[in-house]
């Protein structure tokens, strides 16, 4: 099977202003195994959610990790890693709060940054997810 796509998009489309046209997906899958863009405050359409609250954004991208697994035949008990990226040590708990209740019960390894900023200063959350499609239910 080829690699599939899934909701391709143009950088110019969502980071207008900034001399950008990248080519990219926000899910893509490979055999079993299957990468998301990281997912903040935007969602699936484009539009932010939860400007100044850490905790509402990462609703949102749990929201749509959960979204685009399902698209590409997955589900949130297929995610073996996550990487959490924060613009600063006081999201931490909302975050991971949030993040905890989305997968409880699925214990992937997740590693935790805090980085300088992210794409938009707006964004005060990333999550990056990777999931493997088990054998019996690929």
């Amino acid at each position: 099977m080829a690699h599939q796509r899934i909701r391709t998009y143009n950088t110019r489309d969502i980071y207008a202003g900034q001399a950008l046209d990248n080519d990219l997906a926000m899910a893509v899958r490979a055999g079993n195994r299957i990468w998301l863009r990281g997912q903040t405050g935007l969602d699936l359409d484009g539009n932010f959610v939860g400007e100044g609250d850490a905790a509402a954004q990462a609703e949102n991208a749990m929201h749509c990790v959960q979204v685009l697994l399902e698209e590409a035949g997955s589900r949130l008990e297929h995610i073996v890693k996550t990487t959490i990226y924060l613009t600063g040590r006081e999201h931490r708990e909302p975050v991971y709060q949030v993040v905890g209740r989305w997968l409880k019960g699925v214990y992937p390894c997740q590693t935790g940054l805090i980085v300088a900023g992210l794409a938009k200063p707006e964004m005060l959350m990333e999550i990056d997810v990777e999931a493997v499609i088990p054998d019996e239910d690929a």
